[in-house]
């Protein structure tokens, strides 16, 4: 098993795994993202993200995607992982700890104070994970969000 960061072959294995993981949280019809989407926000001189890759025997298995954040709070950058993804029939496997561990080694370089993300609810599995590396999860905090057609309407108000 190897993790590395993602490079522009691997559009394709990106946009499979993004896919897979937008129907398994019961999304699938929202998903909007494509190869290109993909190349103009990971492949540029700016990245809007980023993203390392698993892969056993050359073939790619599960994904981290990730971005910058900084923490007022702790006066220190942080990591937003946005997505962990493997495919079903390789969980277990410890891809997932694997991603986690290259993602907490990055963080360790960029002097970060902390890793963030949001796990839902119902996922259980997701949430056993999380608990067995040691994450903290907030059951006090809401995610919140504005969307394109509320940042639009607000805007307009």
């Amino acid at each position: 098993m190897k993790v590395r960061i993602a490079i522009e072959k691997d559009i394709p294995d990106i946009l499979a795994l993004i896919r897979d993981k937008a129907e398994f949280d019961g999304c699938l019809e929202q998903l909007c993202s494509g190869e290109e989407d993909i190349k103009n926000a990971f492949f540029v001189e700016n990245p809007k993200a980023k993203a390392l890759v698993v892969e056993t025997n050359g073939k790619v298995i599960g994904i981290a995607t990730y971005y910058d954040i900084y923490s007022t709070f702790i006066a220190k950058p942080g990591i937003w992982l946005d997505d962990l993804f493997v495919y079903a029939g390789s969980r277990q496997s410890g891809a997932g700890k694997a991603l986690i561990k290259a993602l907490c080694r990055i963080a360790k370089e960029q002097g970060c104070g902390r890793i963030d993300w949001i796990v839902a609810r119902d996922n259980s599995s997701g949430r056993q994970f999380y608990e067995s590396i040691g994450a903290h999860i907030f059951e006090e905090v809401r995610h919140s969000r504005l969307d394109e057609n509320a940042i639009d309407q607000l805007l307009r108000a």
